[in-house]
C-alpha cells in the first residue's frame, strides 16, 4: 500500500515535466510534410505547404484585397487562422510568390519590389515543415530547428505552444484584419498573467490577470493536447490552471487559445468531424466591457444584455461609426473661456452636461474637496483649462480631453461633468426656462446683435492691419506672428494630445525660479520641480537648441511624442511653447541615469539585475522603432540617457528629441547626433540613418552594463582602452571571464550577451540584427552564431 500510495505521489509531482516531454516528443516524432529548398507557393495556383493529417497549411491566405502569409487550419469547414507572418505589412497581389529559396532563405517575393524575411534567422535553413501541431518549422542540415512559428505567437496558443514572458499574445484589430490590434496577454517577469490595453502598458491599466504574482521569473503559459491552459514555473511545477473549467472531454478536438479582437481571452473547441462551428468553453471574463478602450477616446462602454455598446459623451460623435475604437470628437465648437453672452451677465455660453455611473482613467490636474456637485460644475465653467470634472464624494477632480477607458458602472456614484459649448443652438437654450422656439422679438435682438459685432469686427480687423503695418515697420512684425502661433497650436495640440500646458511662469514657479538644475546635455539643461496640487515631483528639460523655423513641424512631433506609452519610456507630461521658450515636463526619476549604477562600484547592479536592465532598453528602443505610431530613432542610446525608477526599472529618456532638434545638432561630431563611442560608423561613410544607428548604440551599451565599465577608459592598459575590441579579443581567446572579474556570473547567459553586443556592434548596418531579433537573442529562444570580428568588413573594404 505504501508502495502505491509513493508511486502515485511521484506521478503527480512530475505531472508537468512528463507532459513537457510528452509535447517534445509529439512534435519530435509526429509526421511532418518536407519541403525542400526551391520550394515555392503562389496566391493562386499552389497557396500552401499542408501538414501530413491535412488540417494545417501554411501559406497564403486571402485577407482584405490581397493575400498575407500564415498558418492557418484547413481541416474543418470553418477555415481558422492561428499565426501570422510581418503583422502589419499590407496584403500582397497575387502574383507575389513565397520561396524557400535554395540559398536557405524563406522570402516573400514580388515583382519591382524589395524582398520580405518570413522567418529571421541568422544561418541558412536546409528543409522546412508544416507540423501536424500547427508549428512551422525550419531545419538546418543536422535537422535541428534554427526558426519555428510557435516562438513567434500573434494572436492564438495552440496545443504544445509555450509562451514565455515575451512575446505576449497581441489581439487582432478585426476578425477579417490580422494586424496588430489594442490587447495583450502574457506573462510578467515576477509570473502574473495580465491583460491590458496596448494604449496603456501599465499596471494601474490591467483588467484581467491570473493573481500568480511573485511566482518567479521564467514562467511560462502553456496549452496541453487536452485543452488544459496552466502556467509553470521555472522547476516544471504546475502552478496555476488558468482554465478553471474543465475543457469538453470528447474524442477527436481540437483546442485553442486565442486573445480575440474585443480583448478577451477564450478557449475554443472543435470536434474534427463535426460541420459546427468552435466552440468557446472559458472565458477570461464575461463582462464584455472590462477590456479597456474598446470604446476610443470620449467613448464609453455600456453593457446591454451580453453585449457591449459604446456611447459617445455629451456633445460628441463617433469619429468612423463602424469603428468604435477611433473614438469620438466634439460636434460643436468650445466658446473661449473671455467670450461672454447668453444672458447678459458676462457668463460664458458654456454649459456642462452631466454622465451619470461612470468611470474612467483619472489623469486630473487638480483635485478639490467642494460640499456640492454644483460647486465642482461652477469651478470648471471657470477653469479656462477644465474641459470636464469628474465628480464623487465630494471630490471633484478637474482634467482636460481626451476622456478613455470609459465604461459605466451602475454601482458607482461617480459623475462625469463634461463641459459642452452651445455656440450652435439657439443662445436662449442655455438659460434656465428658456423656450426651444424664442419669441420674434429675441430674434430680432439677436440679428441687431449679430449687426453690431460684425460692424465691431471689421473695426477691429482695420485696427489691427493698421498695427500690423506699423509692427512690420518697426521690424517686431516676427515676435507678434511667434505670438498668434503659440496661441493656436497649444488650443489644437491641448485637444489631441492627454497633455499638460504649461505657461513659462507656471515652469517658474514649479522649478522655483529653475533653481535645482539635475544635469546638462546636448539638448538642454534639466531641472528638477514640484507641482503643487498633487506634490508630485516632475524633472523639467529647458531645450536650448530648437528650431527656429518649421513651427508646425516642432507641434507634429510634439504629438508623435505625447502619444507614446511603454514602460520603458519616461512617461512625458506636459510641455510650454510660449514665445522662444521651448520646455519639456517628465516624470521624475529619483534613482537618476544607468551610467550613476554601472560606472560607480557601490550601486553596482548584480549580474541578474543587469540582464533584467539590458532588457528593459531594448522592449524600449523596440517600441520606438516598430511599434509606436511613428517610427521614432533615438539616435543617442547611452547610458545618461537611461534613467532608473524607484523600482531600478530602466527607462529612455530623450526618446523624442531628436526630431524636435536643429538638423545641424550635435554633441561630439559635426552633423552628427549621438556621443563619441556610441556613434555608429555609417554616420562617418555619409550613409542614410536607419534604426541600426540604435542598434550600434544599444550594442556598445550592453558590453558596458556587462563589464560595468565605459567603453573609452585611457587609465586601462592599451589593449583595454577600446572596451568593443577587447571584449572581442576575449571573446575570440575563449576568456569571457576576463570581462566580470571575480563576479559569479553564469556563463552561458554572459556568452549570449556577449554575442547579441558583438552583432549589434558590427560596422555593417546589415549584419546588425533589428531589435525585435535582439530581444530573442537576449531571452535564449533563438540561436545565436559566431559572430565575426565587428571591423572585418572594413577592414576588406
Amino acid at each position: 500500500m505504501a508502495n502505491a500510495t509513493t508511486i502515485i505521489f511521484l506521478i503527480i509531482l512530475f505531472a508537468p515535466l512528463f507532459q513537457t516531454v510528452r509535447v517534445q516528443a509529439q512534435q519530435q516524432t509526429q509526421k511532418h510534410s518536407n519541403i525542400s529548398l526551391g520550394s515555392s507557393l503562389t496566391p493562386i495556383t499552389n497557396p500552401s505547404w499542408l501538414s501530413p493529417s491535412r488540417l494545417y497549411a501554411f501559406g497564403f491566405y486571402p485577407e482584405r484585397n490581397g493575400y498575407l502569409v500564415g498558418v492557418f487550419i484547413v481541416g474543418i469547414p470553418e477555415k481558422t487562422v492561428v499565426w501570422t507572418a510581418n503583422r502589419g505589412n499590407p496584403p500582397v497581389p497575387g502574383n507575389a510568390t513565397l520561396a524557400l529559396t535554395s540559398e536557405g532563405s524563406l522570402i516573400l517575393q514580388q515583382p519591382q519590389t524589395q524582398n520580405i524575411s518570413i522567418a529571421g534567422i541568422t544561418q541558412p535553413a536546409s528543409s522546412a515543415s508544416m507540423l501536424d501541431s500547427g508549428n512551422f518549422v525550419l531545419y538546418d542540415s543536422n535537422h535541428k530547428i534554427i526558426w519555428q512559428s510557435f516562438d513567434s505567437a500573434t494572436d492564438t496558443l495552440l496545443p504544445g505552444q509555450i509562451l514565455l514572458s515575451v512575446p505576449d499574445l497581441i489581439s487582432s484589430v478585426s476578425e477579417t484584419d490580422h494586424s496588430t490590434g489594442n490587447y495583450r496577454f502574457g506573462l510578467l517577469p515576477d509570473g502574473n498573467l495580465v491583460s491590458l490595453p496596448q494604449s496603456g502598458i501599465a499596471l494601474q491599466y490591467v483588467y484581467w490577470q491570473s493573481g500568480t504574482t511573485g511566482s518567479g521569473d521564467n514562467c511560462t503559459l502553456n496549452l496541453d493536447v487536452d485543452g488544459h491552459l496552466y502556467i509553470l514555473n521555472a522547476t516544471g511545477n504546475n502552478i496555476h490552471n488558468v482554465t478553471d473549467a474543465e475543457p469538453p472531454t470528447k474524442e477527436a478536438k481540437i483546442y485553442m487559445v486565442r486573445l480575440d479582437v474585443d480583448g478577451i481571452v477564450r478557449a475554443y473547441s472543435h470536434t474534427l468531424d463535426s460541420n459546427g462551428k468552435w466552440s468557446i468553453w472559458w472565458n477570461s471574463t464575461m463582462n464584455k466591457c472590462d477590456p479597456l478602450g474598446q470604446c476610443g477616446f470620449n467613448g464609453f462602454c455600456v453593457l446591454r444584455d451580453t453585449n457591449a455598446d459604446c456611447k459617445c459623451i455629451p456633445g460628441f460623435t463617433y469619429v468612423n461609426p463602424g469603428n468604435w475604437a477611433s473614438g469620438c470628437v466634439r460636434n460643436f465648437t468650445i466658446e473661449s473661456c473671455n467670450k461672454t453672452g447668453g444672458d447678459g451677465n458676462g457668463n460664458t455660453r458654456n454649459i456642462i452636461t452631466a454622465l451619470q455611473n461612470t468611470v474612467w482613467d483619472e489623469s486630473s490636474y487638480s483635485t478639490l474637496q467642494l460640499s456640492s456637485r454644483q460647486e465642482c460644475e461652477d469651478v470648471c465653467l471657470q477653469d479656462c483649462n477644465c474641459e470636464v470634472a469628474l465628480y464623487k464624494d465630494g471630490q471633484c477632480k478637474k482634467q482636460r480631453l481626451p476622456l478613455r477607458y470609459g465604461k459605466r458602472n451602475l454601482d458607482d456614484t461617480n459623475v462625469a461633468l463634461i463641459k459642452v459649448g452651445t455656440s450652435d443652438e439657439p443662445i436662449t437654450k442655455a438659460i434656465p426656462g428658456a423656450q426651444d422656439n424664442p419669441p420674434m422679438k429675441a430674434k430680432k435682438k439677436l440679428h441687431v446683435d449679430i449687426l453690431i459685432i460684425g460692424i465691431s469686427l471689421s473695426a477691429l480687423g482695420l485696427m489691427v492691419l493698421a498695427i500690423s503695418g506699423v509692427l512690420v515697420y518697426k521690424n517686431h512684425v516676427f515676435l507678434a506672428y511667434k505670438k498668434i502661433v503659440d496661441e493656436k497650436w497649444n488650443l489644437e495640440l491641448g485637444e489631441e494630445v492627454a497633455l499638460r500646458t504649461f505657461t513659462l511662469a507656471e515652469l517658474e514657479q514649479v522649478t522655483n525660479g529653475f533653481k535645482e538644475e539635475l544635469g546638462r546635455g546636448a539638448f538642454g539643461t534639466v531641472f528638477k520641480g514640484i507641482i503643487s496640487y498633487n506634490s508630485k515631483d516632475v524633472a523639467v528639460k529647458r531645450l536650448d537648441k530648437v528650431l527656429t523655423e518649421g513651427e508646425r513641424e516642432f507641434q507634429t512631433e510634439i504629438k508623435v511624442i505625447g502619444r507614446t506609452h511603454h514602460r520603458n519610456l519616461v512617461h512625458l507630461i506636459g510641455y510650454c511653447l510660449e514665445g522662444p521658450h521651448r520646455l519639456l515636463v517628465y516624470e521624475y526619476m529619483r534613482n537618476g541615469s544607468l551610467a550613476d549604477f554601472i560606472f560607480t562600484l557601490e550601486n553596482r547592479p548584480s549580474w541578474q539585475e543587469r540582464i533584467g536592465i539590458a532588457l528593459d532598453v531594448a522592449r524600449g528602443i523596440l517600441y520606438l522603432h516598430e511599434e509606436c505610431e511613428t517610427q521614432i530613432i533615438h539616435c543617442d542610446i547611452k547610458p545618461q540617457n537611461i534613467l532608473m525608477d524607484e523600482h531600478r526599472r530602466a527607462k529612455i529618456s530623450d526618446f523624442g528629441l531628436a526630431k524636435l532638434l536643429k538638423p545641424d545638432q550635435t554633441n561630439t561630431f559635426t552633423a552628427i547626433r549621438g556621443t563619441r563611442g556610441y556613434v555608429a560608423p555609417e554616420w562617418h561613410r555619409k550613409l542614410p540613418v536607419t534604426v541600426k544607428v540604435d542598434v550600434y548604440s544599444f550594442g556598445v551599451m550592453l558590453l558596458e552594463i556587462i563589464c560595468c565599465r565605459k567603453c573609452l577608459e585611457l587609465s586601462l592598459s592599451e589593449e583595454e582602452i577600446i572596451l568593443q575590441e577587447w571584449v572581442y579579443d576575449c571573446f575570440e581567446a575563449n576568456e569571457l571571464g576576463k570581462l566580470v572579474g571575480d563576479e559569479e556570473v553564469d556563463k552561458r547567459k554572459l556568452e549570449r550577451m556577449v554575442k547579441v553586443g558583438l552583432w549589434c556592434i558590427q560596422d555593417e548596418p546589415s549584419l546588425r540584427p533589428l531589435m525585435k531579433k535582439v530581444m530573442l537573442m537576449l531571452e535564449g529562444t533563438v540561436d545565436i552564431p559566431v559572430p565575426p570580428n565587428p571591423t572585418s568588413f572594413l577592414s576588406a573594404i
